[in-house]
């Protein structure tokens, strides 16, 4: 099991980085939310990691804290939901506001969350706030800086692409979520946040 890794970032992008250690690079996925606080290119990064193992590969996934890694191994042991899928949800909600949401059983909130219908929302209820509360996950930050808006597009344009959806159903939903904020201070995080909504009623 590979626990951590601590090296220097060779590539960043929404959806996956690349970390150098010793020589080696390894191909982590990560959540929009790691990616937002985690170190520019060339500086040294030290991640959770989640080591999954499929028939055909293993797939490395990071956190910048070891509360995101927590409920993403929360989530995947729920029925029906993936690494893939985990790694989507956390990018479409926070931390805390998922904690929350799931302790108090709001299904409303939950089905928010791009890709989670009303069955998994009320599964995540049932088969996780026991767990969470008994965990009693927090959430910790890092230090980041934020990027100029084309950037922003860019990289939400990327992150969109990655989890699967369609590139012009991707462009759409990023302007529709650029027009809901425009008078609002846009990261990648919150407009992801904003486009996945969007994206997920136009499937």
């Amino acid at each position: 099991m590979i626990a951590s890794v601590h090296g220097t970032l060779t590539f960043k992008s929404p959806t996956e980085i690349v970390v150098d250690v010793g020589g080696v690079g390894y191909g982590i996925s990560i959540p929009v939310s790691t990616f937002e606080v985690i170190g520019d290119v060339n500086s040294t990064v030290h991640l959770f990691t989640h080591l999954h193992v499929r028939e055909d590969a293993m797939l490395l996934y990071g956190f910048a804290t070891e509360e995101e890694r927590s409920l993403f191994r929360l989530l995947i042991s729920v029925n029906g939901i993936g690494p893939k899928m985990a790694q989507s949800i956390l990018s479409g909600i926070s931390v805390p506001d998922l904690q929350t949401s799931i302790l108090q059983g709001n299904l409303h909130t939950l089905t928010t969350i791009p890709g989670v219908g009303r069955k998994i929302a009320e599964r995540l209820v049932v088969e996780l706030r026991e767990k969470i509360g008994k965990a009693g996950i927090q959430t910790g930050t890092l230090t980041g800086t934020a990027d100029p808006q084309a950037r922003i597009r860019s990289e939400a344009l990327l992150a969109l692409t990655s989890l699967g959806y369609n590139r012009a159903i991707a462009e759409k939903a990023i302007r529709s979520a650029l027009q809901e904020s425009s008078d609002q201070v846009i990261t990648v995080e919150t407009l992801l946040k904003a486009s996945l909504r969007h994206a997920a009623k136009s499937q």
